[in-house]
């Protein structure tokens, strides 16, 4: 498997596959991979000929307090564990490659970034949206492939790429959890021993809670619930845990369309975020 660091570079080999009548996909990553990343790149690989996969730790979608600085950097191990996956390219540019003097272009999704984890973290989504675009601009794939995990992300680049007439489908993949619930990310390395023993509790409310929807509860009355077992177990701050439209991510007040249970708390310094369906 290749690496690549400059978009020269990638539109080169991306044209000899267009030659030769292949498809593309495309996996953007910050590295720290693990088993949920691999997921993406099996997806792609059924979905499209030859499959690129990106490494960049994108410096605008971190806010000044957050952990830009200390975010796993594993290049050789997350090349191995690629090239062993049978990605076909590894395009992994530096700051400048991307973000080069006088770079001044956003991307900005309005109404959609802002709520949940746009509340939270504000400028997080306009980072994202603005490294995605360059990167599907960059490649110009014919599918490119992003977990459900971070829904409300997946959520942002569809209608990012939707409104900018962006010639790519994208496509979400389903979760993958480690075997207590726990949602595969590379943050996980964070927690302490009983960090990690806490942990699968926020999923098990968020299921709890799609139960309660299903069985007829209002979607209003779950947050309290939710926060009181999630504070009980041990977690800190709790962000949010919101019922949304699975579409829109507008708030529901009841199970009558798909919906999504989203939520974000602390356990000690790490924020963990997850999601599962109604």
């Amino acid at each position: 498997m290749e690496v690549v660091r400059t978009i020269t570079e990638l539109r080169e080999h991306v044209r000899n596959w267009r030659e030769k009548d292949e498809s593309v996909g495309l996996v953007p990553t910050m590295g720290g991979l693990h088993a949920g990343h691999l997921s993406l790149v099996e997806h792609s690989r059924r979905h499209a000929n030859r499959t690129i996969t990106t490494l960049f730790v994108n410096p605008s979608q971190f806010a000044p307090h957050e952990d830009f600085a200390t975010y796993p950097r594993k290049e050789q191990a997350d090349h191995d564990i690629l090239a062993a996956a049978g990605n076909d390219l590894l395009f992994a540019p530096n700051v400048s490659e991307i973000y080069p003097d006088g770079h001044s272009t956003r991307v900005d999704i309005q109404g959609l970034s802002q709520i949940l984890e746009g509340e939270f973290r504000p400028n997080f989504f306009t980072g994202v949206a603005t490294v995605v675009t360059k990167l599907l601009l960059q490649a110009l794939p014919d599918v490119a492939v992003f977990g459900e995990k971070d829904y409300q992300q997946l959520c942002v680049i569809k209608t990012m790429a939707r409104d900018l007439d962006i010639p790519v489908q994208i496509i979400g993949a389903k979760t993958i959890r480690e075997e207590d619930g726990l949602a595969m990310s590379s943050r996980n390395q964070y927690l302490s021993v009983e960090e990690r023993k806490i942990a699968p509790v926020l999923y098990q409310v968020m299921a709890q809670v799609a139960q309660n929807v299903r069985g007829g509860e209002q979607p209003a009355s779950q947050r309290t619930w939710a926060e009181a077992e999630l504070t009980k177990a041990g977690f800190g701050a709790v962000d949010y845990v919101a019922v949304r439209d699975a579409q829109t991510l507008d708030p529901v007040r009841d199970a009558s369309r798909p919906a999504r249970v989203l939520a974000a708390a602390y356990i000690g310094r790490t924020r963990l975020i997850d999601n599962v369906a109604v």
